[in-house]
């Protein structure tokens, strides 16, 4: 883009109702409530962030991350290939595999550098990547980068994904999916697109970024029910239900054998520092010792849905903690946001291009740190504001 853009860009992005602005957080209040101070000294309750299992905060995660630091410091100083793999990372991916049901697991700084590195070392150039729709970008991008050709099915239909892998003529090489959809929160058809993967020889990549510690029995997330052949490419962030940072991709000894060999935002990129591993370490030994946690915050989305549908919200069919309310538009969508705030509760507007023009949302989410009267008062808050946007709902 030229110099001489700029202005005009943004002003355009301005105009549509389409900026971004950040919020600064001063700090977090009232822990077990995952209560927040915003910038502005309110305090407001939380209901846009990640953290599903309430363990963001918890103390003795904050401390296993401290007592860390204070025996390797803050950084790790290197890539994992140079100096920078201790032994808090071999710990938690040992223990992440042991999780997951997987030979191996593989530490990446973020999630986005795991999707894009896990596509650009199974897929060559001239070979097919088939996607959903509505797949996470960094899965978009992964394919666009790795310089195969993306093909992208319609959302969550294993029989136009079949349909593709049929035309592609063995040139498939990868299949690739969110578990849980993290703008809509429905769950992809894995099952049915592990067959069909299968038949076609195609690897089966799952980012499970928002189903990992919340869904399954176990806690093992959207492939809970699945084998390991049947998703033989598992990704994972450690930044939403752990509470922690990072991320790891899980699957057979030879497939990880590969990525630490193929994999460019592994190879290339500074190892996450071990006090976080060390973190993370806690964070999952705690997510499956408290099962509560889990049980408490699907129970918690079932109270939010049916307080909703008796009160008529436009929320999307979603059983998981994801709970989207469309609204339609772009001004619609920051108007609630800002009137929520006013109210109290930080819920974040979502617009385009994160989601399709005209549906723009109010991207709810629930935490096992929330209470009931926190939900019940902010589904009573919607219906008050979803009435006063009704015109623009149409």
């Amino acid at each position: 883009m030229k110099r001489q853009l700029l202005e005009p860009t943004l002003a355009e992005i301005e105009r549509q109702s389409l900026t971004r602005r950040r919020i600064t957080i001063d700090g977090f209040v009232e822990r077990g409530n995952r209560l927040v101070t915003a910038v502005d000294g309110r305090t407001l309750v939380d209901f846009s962030s990640n953290d599903y299992l309430g363990l963001a905060h918890h103390p003795a995660i904050a401390a296993a991350m401290s007592a860390c630091a204070l025996r390797f410091g803050a950084g790790s100083a290197a890539s994992h290939l140079i100096t920078g793999h201790g032994i808090e990372h071999e710990a938690l991916e040992e223990e992440l595999a042991a999780f997951t049901g997987r030979e191996r697991a593989l530490l990446f700084s973020t999630g986005y550098m795991a999707n894009l590195g896990v596509i650009g070392a199974l897929a060559d150039r001239g070979e097919w990547v088939l996607e959903d729709r509505l797949n996470h970008a960094s899965l978009i991008d992964g394919a666009l980068l790795s310089g195969a050709r993306l093909k992208r099915y319609r959302h969550a239909d294993p029989d136009d994904a079949d349909r593709m892998l049929e035309e592609s003529t063995n040139e498939a090489a990868v299949v690739a999916t969110d578990g849980v959809f993290s703008m809509d929160g429905d769950i992809a058809p894995l099952s049915r697109l592990a067959k069909a993967a299968a038949i076609h020889r195609a690897w089966l990549v799952v980012d499970d970024a928002h189903g990992l510690g919340v869904l399954g029995k176990n806690g093992r997330g959207s492939t809970e029910e699945l084998s390991a052949d049947e998703v033989p490419v598992l990704v994972g962030t450690l930044g939403k239900a752990f509470g922690s940072f990072g991320a790891f991709v899980a699957g057979s000894r030879e497939l990880i054998e590969l990525l630490i060999q193929r994999a460019r935002p592994y190879i290339y990129t500074t190892a996450l520092p071990q006090p976080v591993a060390a973190a993370t370490r806690k964070a999952l030994e705690i997510a499956q010792r408290e099962a509560w946690r889990r049980e408490r915050v699907l129970a918690l989305t079932e109270r939010f849905r049916q307080a909703a549908r008796s009160e008529g919200l436009p929320v999307l069919e979603s059983s998981t903690p994801i709970q989207p309310l469309v609204l339609g538009s772009s001004a619609g969508a920051l108007g609630a946001q800002k009137e929520l705030l006013q109210a109290g509760f930080r819920v974040v507007a979502i617009r385009a291009p994160t989601v399709p023009r005209g549906g723009e949302r109010l991207r709810i989410t629930l935490s096992a740190a929330h209470t009931e009267e926190q939900v019940d008062t902010l589904v009573e808050t919607l219906a008050e504001i979803t009435e006063r946007y009704r015109t623009t709902l149409s």
